[in-house]
Parts: structure tokens; C-alpha cells; sequence
């Protein structure tokens, strides 16, 4: 039983996808999970990986944490294929928060998260053996789920195009912790900023990217537009924090063959708590992803108020507004210009600052998951009709 009042919708939220360090859809997992733990209309379930329980209760206290998933991804993946299903009982809604839901037979209406359709349009984006599974689990879910569930209309819009689901299709935006990503007019947390970026090795000034290292982060494209703007600041460095995917050389190639090499750090992945000091003392963060379902990262600088260069066309853009400065994709010219923009433009630079987090508040966790708790109602009614 979660911790409100009286008892709620029994809700079963399939958390064993999310790795130990989580970002993007891990992120919007734990947000959402810690949000709907403390909704008075949730009793909440969470199914989690065998040596994962402890995270979860720490996380969700007050609901009930079914640890039966196994640890590795593939046997994990046809586990909950085959063997989720019978996970149902007792509950009145599943929800696969990561493309996927049981193939067997499920006693209870579903609701996916579809993030994004690049395991479609851009296979090449990804490795091999994920492209087959997740396509066939994507159109399984399109063709079976009570409700699907975007973070973004650039995604509806691609669903419905591609796969044409029988499903109600919503689109719901992630949130952001206002807590955590907020900006510094003050200047009280200049001091605790400065004393996070040294733990990763980072010194203002210098642009910032964050994100897990992949291909279609376009991580070459950024080191090729700072490569442009280096001579005439010999101080500025490029961060690029963030994990190692998969396909990672061209990064390595990039970063070697910019003739920056020495001013490019890359710190790996970040602690959550390094993440707001990196995007807040940010001269500007770059995001120049060829394309996401929703773009977190640039959701959380702007919030902190950096002044955020993203991809024209995308649902980062949808998610930026007008608080954020758009380029083309994969055009290392017109990211280097807008880069240089903000750094020579005092006045551009400042109204992408007070801009970010005004945008930022429409976002919240909290609205999130209340538009969460409307299609498992939704989902719980078409079962009933």
C-alpha cells in the first residue's frame, strides 16, 4: 500500500530496465515511480531485478517491490516475455515504462511508454541485436496495449505514421527536478559548484554536452564546430560528460583529429549530484542529438539556466521553445555560429538565461505523473468497455 490516505488503483510499473546509473528513460523511471508512490490515487507495484529490490523500496517506500526479474538484459527481455505475465495477478493495470510488455497472455490492460521510433528509422543508431527485439515489441505493444504513451507530439506523430496503433495515443512530457536543476541568480552556490566540476576535473569557462555516448548524439559534430571556435579562445574547453554506449570511435576520431584534443575533457558518466554545477556555470550546453523522443538533458539546462544550443526539427526543439537557440542537424558550421552567438553576445546570452527556466516550470514531475494516473484510468475504462 503506497502512502496515501485510502487505497488507489493497483498499478503494476515494470522497473527492471533501469540500469544502476540511470539517464533519460531510467530517469523518467525513478521520477515517475517516486511520484506515484506518494499519488492517493496509485496503490503502487514495482517489479524490479532480483538484486535490485533495495533500490526501489529506498526509492518508493510504502509499495510493493516484486524482485523477480533476472540481472542480465537478454534473459531479463525473455523473461518478461514469457514469464511477466503471471506478475498481473492482483493488479488492474500494467505499465511498461521502456517499449515493452508481456507477449504472453496479460489478464490486465496494458499502457507502454514508446520513447521514440528509431529502432525504425534509424537501426543504424543502434545495435544490431536490439533493433530485431525492439521493433517486434514495439509493434506488439502498438497492436495490444489499452494505451500508449509518448513523452512528445514529434513521437505521436511518428507512431501513428509508422505503425498506425488501435491504442489511445497521449503524449505526456517528462519532468524535471526543480529541486536539483535550478538557477543561480544569487550566486550562494558559486562556491559548491566550482567545488563539484573539480571532482570531474572541469573549470569554467567551457561548453557542455551531457549524454550517454551513442550515434545519434552527434558527439563529432560538436567537436568539430568547438574545433572552429578554438583559436580565438584559447581558454574555452568542451566537456563531454556522459557514459560510453556503443559506437563510440567517431568520437574518439573526432576528439583526435580536432586539434583540440587537449581541451576536451570527458569525465565519463556524472554523478547526479555534479549534473546541475556542469549545465549552471556553463558558458553554453550543446545538445546537438540528431534526434530523441524527448531530450532530458536539455529540459535540465535550461532550468539551471544555461543558455541551450540544440537540433532545429526535433523534440528537443519542441521541448526548448523559444529559450533555446536551433541549428540544423549534423551542420558543424551552424552550430559553431550559434555557438560563438552566445559566447560574443552578452545580451543574447542573458535572455537565453532568464528565458530557460521560465520554460522550465511548465514541466514538473508531479503534473507528469498525474497525467500518468489519467490513461491507467483511461486504460482501466477500455478494458471495462
Amino acid at each position: 500500500m503506497n502512502a496515501s490516505s485510502g487505497p488507489g488503483m493497483r498499478v503494476l510499473l515494470d522497473v527492471s530496465a533501469v540500469p544502476a546509473s540511470p539517464v533519460g528513460a531510467g530517469v523518467y523511471t525513478m521520477e515517475l515511480a517516486e511520484q506515484l508512490a506518494t499519488h492517493a490515487d496509485v496503490d503502487l507495484v514495482l517489479l524490479c531485478r532480483r538484486d535490485d529490490a533495495g533500490r526501489w523500496h529506498d526509492l518508493a517506500p510504502g509499495s510493493e517491490v516484486r524482485a523477480s526479474a533476472p540481472r542480465r538484459r537478454p534473459t531479463r527481455l525473455a523473461w518478461e516475455q514469457v514469464e511477466g505475465a503471471r506478475h498481473a495477478a492482483g493488479v488492474e493495470v500494467w505499465h511498461g515504462p521502456h517499449y515493452t510488455m508481456p507477449w504472453q497472455h496479460l489478464d490486465v490492460p496494458a499502457v507502454v511508454t514508446v520513447h521514440d521510433l528509431t529502432f525504425f528509422d534509424h537501426p543504424e543508431w543502434h545495435e544490431r541485436a536490439k533493433v530485431s527485439f525492439f521493433r517486434r515489441a514495439i509493434r506488439w505493444s502498438a497492436s495490444r496495449a489499452r494505451v500508449l504513451i509518448t513523452p512528445s507530439e514529434v513521437t505521436t506523430r511518428r507512431l501513428h505514421s509508422l505503425l498506425a496503433p488501435r491504442a489511445e495515443v497521449l503524449t505526456i512530457p517528462h519532468g524535471v527536478d526543480h529541486e536539483r536543476f535550478r538557477p543561480d541568480p544569487g550566486g550562494e552556490l558559486v562556491e559548491s559548484d566550482l567545488a563539484a566540476l573539480r571532482t570531474i576535473g572541469a573549470r569554467p569557462p567551457y561548453v557542455a554536452f551531457a549524454g550517454t555516448l551513442e550515434p545519434r548524439k552527434d558527439v563529432p559534430t560538436l567537436v568539430r564546430a568547438f574545433g572552429r571556435l578554438d583559436a580565438t579562445r584559447p581558454d574555452l574547453r568542451l566537456v563531454v560528460a556522459g557514459g560510453e554506449g556503443w559506437g563510440t570511435d567517431p568520437v574518439r576520431h573526432a576528439v583526435e583529429r580536432s586539434g583540440t584534443a587537449t581541451r576536451v575533457l570527458r569525465p565519463g558518466y556524472v554523478a547526479a549530484d555534479v549534473l546541475p554545477a556542469l549545465f549552471r556555470r556553463a558558458e553554453v550546453v550543446a545538445y546537438p542529438s540528431l534526434e530523441e523522443g524527448f531530450g532530458l538533458p536539455v529540459l535540465e539546462a535550461l532550468a539551471c539556466g544555461a543558455p541551450v544550443v540544440t537540433t532545429a526539427g526535433t523534440a528537443m526543439a519542441e521541448v526548448g521553445g523559444d529559450a533555446a537557440l536551433l541549428v540544423a542537424s549534423g551542420d558543424d558550421h551552424a552550430l559553431a555560429d550559434a555557438l560563438a552567438s552566445v559566447l560574443d553576445d552578452t545580451a543574447l546570452a542573458n535572455r537565453l538565461r532568464s528565458a530557460g527556466p521560465r520554460r522550465a516550470a511548465e514541466f514538473t514531475w508531479r503534473r507528469s505523473a498525474a497525467a500518468h494516473v489519467g490513461a491507467y484510468r483511461a486504460a482501466a475504462r477500455s478494458l471495462a468497455a
